[in-house]
């Protein structure tokens, strides 16, 4: 059995490998789909989708990060029937509450499209969306399984294959049904996510059947269900604060399109226009800024076994060498994306979307989304060390902000100041989350390589600046600048790290 250390940086390696190959896969599918819907199809997609996390997180109760962390425990005692029953109990209860709120909310589709969709037209994407909502659970409450038994391959193959589906479903349906109206387009992107679902489903219950755990003589499903008021009882008290920070979100996110209409609406914006301009916000900029994060979120994956783990042990020392491995990261990973992102937001959007308005939204969130790449770990963190009552006060405080941010500088400043709120949002929460660290365990860090790295960062984005400005003066295209400027750009950061020593030995030995 690997130890500890080697099963945590092996995880977080196979998950980052996936996750770029999946990040690079979406992002295609997502350019392709953005330039044939445009803007106002983008906002139609984004619109429709955001009940399908509701029903998911209430659903799955906070299930999978339960599921991983007893299943681990119960793994590490040898307790293989315990194992089995964590899965049976978990299957039981999402794939009940999924079938039953999906009807429902299929049943009073309707009534709440006139709730939550401010263009109607949304409301068939809406539709086709909804039965994502019983193959999403079923598939967490495995990976769940999986992250707990240390199998990280099943979890990132699945993922790669639907993410490959769907790049396949959703240009093909959308290409189809593009000639019917917009609407009708939208609907079929989100069906094609159904089917991609479907197929990582269908991989993981393969995966299972194949390496699953080996059934004691005369043991059943119902006899797993017998005792399983003890084994549910666990899980609900794990999964449970969890779910309150997944609903809070999921109400947040459904509410959000009409949030943001509203703040247009007030800022003197028509329907249509409220959309296209919803749908660059979170069509064009959002994927960019979190196109960098998929190291930084599959490390936050191993984070909460291992954290529990060395909480349980009482190993102050691993606990914050841990921290330290997931602050660096974010910081190696998130300095140089924000600076590329902030300099050359224009040519990005204008190259990938044919969008250069969008541009602008870009570049006022990409300093404040800097802090993005350390919220996720830092979660991560919170939950590790049980803390997630904490994690849903910070959240609701956060969103009790931004709601107010996103109103008030909507209605005065139009879509610039509702991305100026989302950003004060990420502001306030990766704070929040690390003084709730800190007061828990507190927080020992050498201050040295974060001046390094923001120094290096400053010199990257002058001569960024300037590269990009003399390339462009020489007529170079758009591309061409872009490429040799930032190309240049990120030779200057590396070159300035080892000028100050960031990437000596000894900070580098920190991250094995």
């Amino acid at each position: 059995m690997p130890q500890p250390s080697q099963s945590f940086m092996r995880g977080t390696f196979v998950l980052s490998v996936a996750a770029f190959v999946n990040r690079i896969l979406g992002f295609i599918s997502g350019m392709f789909v953005a330039r044939m819907l445009g803007a106002e199809g983008i906002g139609l997609l984004m619109m429709a989708h955001p009940l399908v996390p509701l029903v998911i997180t209430i659903t799955e109760l906070g299930l999978p990060v339960a599921i991983s962390k007893l299943v681990a425990e119960a793994d590490a005692r040898g307790e293989h029937a315990k194992v089995r029953r964590i899965l049976h109990v978990s299957l039981l209860v999402t794939g009940f509450l999924s079938v039953l709120l999906t009807t429902v909310s299929l049943l009073g589709s309707e009534w709440i499209a006139s709730i939550l969709l401010s263009d109607q037209r949304a409301y068939y994407a809406m539709l086709a969306i909804t039965p994502i909502a019983p193959i999403v659970a079923i598939s967490a409450v495995l990976k769940g399984y999986f992250r707990g038994k240390q199998r990280m391959q099943a979890i990132a193959a699945s993922d790669v294959l639907e993410n490959t589906v769907q790049i396949a479903c959703v240009l093909a349906l959308v290409h189809l049904l593009l000639p019917h109206g917009l609407a009708y387009a939208a609907a079929g992107a989100m069906a094609a996510s159904v089917i991609s679902e479907a197929s990582s489903l269908t991989f993981l219950l393969i995966s299972y059947k194949l390496r699953g755990e080996a059934k004691l003589p005369g043991e059943t499903w119902a006899h797993s269900l017998r005792r399983g008021k003890s084994t549910l009882t666990e899980l609900l008290r794990i999964g449970l604060p969890t779910t309150g920070h997944g609903v809070i979100h999921s109400l947040y996110s459904a509410f959000q399109p009409l949030l943001i209409t509203t703040s247009l609406a007030a800022a003197g914006v028509s329907t249509a226009m409220a959309t296209k301009q919803f749908g660059m916000l979170a069509g064009y900029a959002f994927p960019l800024l979190f196109m960098p994060s998929f190291i930084t979120q599959s490390l936050s994956t191993a984070l909460i076994p291992a954290i529990s783990e060395a909480a349980a042990n009482r190993n102050s020392l691993l606990m914050h060498k841990r921290m330290d491995q997931a602050m660096r990261l974010g910081l190696q990973i998130g300095a140089p994306a924000t600076v590329i992102l902030f300099v050359w937001a224009t040519p990005l959007t204008t190259l990938i979307y044919h969008a250069p308005e969008a541009g602008i939204l870009l570049k006022i969130l990409a300093p404040m989304f800097f802090l993005h790449y350390f919220d996720a770990p830092l979660h991560a963190i919170l939950l590790g060390l049980g803390r997630a009552g904490s994690s849903l006060w910070n959240y609701i405080v956060t969103t009790i902000f931004k709601v107010i941010a996103i109103f008030v500088l909507g209605g005065e400043l139009g879509i610039v100041g509702i991305a100026v709120g989302l950003g004060i949002g990420i502001v306030i929460q990766t704070m929040l989350d690390f003084f709730s660290i800190s007061g828990t365990i507190g927080f020992y860090w050498d201050i040295r390589p974060y001046v390094q790295v923001a120094v290096s960062m400053m010199v990257m984005l002058l001569s960024g600046q300037w590269a990009l400005g003399v390339l462009e003066g020489m007529g170079l295209t758009m591309l061409g600048s872009m490429l040799g400027s930032a190309g240049f750009a990120l030779l200057v950061y590396f070159g300035v790290l080892s000028l100050t020593n960031a990437w000596s030995r000894r900070n580098r030995r920190i991250l094995t």
